[in-house]
């Protein structure tokens, strides 16, 4: 089992339930999706754009930081622009999804992305 673990948290997450859940992290209400400048290169690279071209396209600023573009789907939730039955820049996904679901808010109230996310057990797990 590739079960994950960090320091801190009170559960463990198993990337493998990814393929399954219909990406509950990439949608759901707005928010935002922070990536750095050099996220942004990388992941305008990997599209074959400029960092402006990938920027007007499909980011937009909030309080002078990077945040990618939102989609208002038909049943009025939001989802990254990326997502479409899985994450179209998977391998150049920022830091921000890559750490998901180990956020801070989550150390505190670990009941709730355990209770949205099907990858996460709070569940005492022998290794």
């Amino acid at each position: 089992m590739a079960l994950k673990y960090k320091e801190g948290f009170s559960f463990y997450f198993n990337g493998r339930a990814c393929d399954s859940c219909g990406g509950q992290c990439c949608t759901g209400q707005s928010g935002y999706i922070w990536a750095t400048p050099e996220e942004v290169q990388c992941m305008a690279d990997s599209l074959g754009l400029t960092f402006a071209q990938f920027a007007t396209r499909y980011t937009h600023r909030v309080d002078g930081r990077i945040t990618l573009n939102e989609v208002q789907r038909p049943h009025g939730d939001f989802a990254c622009v990326f997502f479409d039955r899985g994450c179209k820049i998977y391998e150049q996904r920022p830091e921000q999804c890559r750490t998901f679901p180990f956020w801070e808010p989550f150390k505190q109230d670990p009941k709730a992305v355990i209770e949205s996310c099907p990858g996460t057990t709070g569940k005492e797990i022998k290794r």
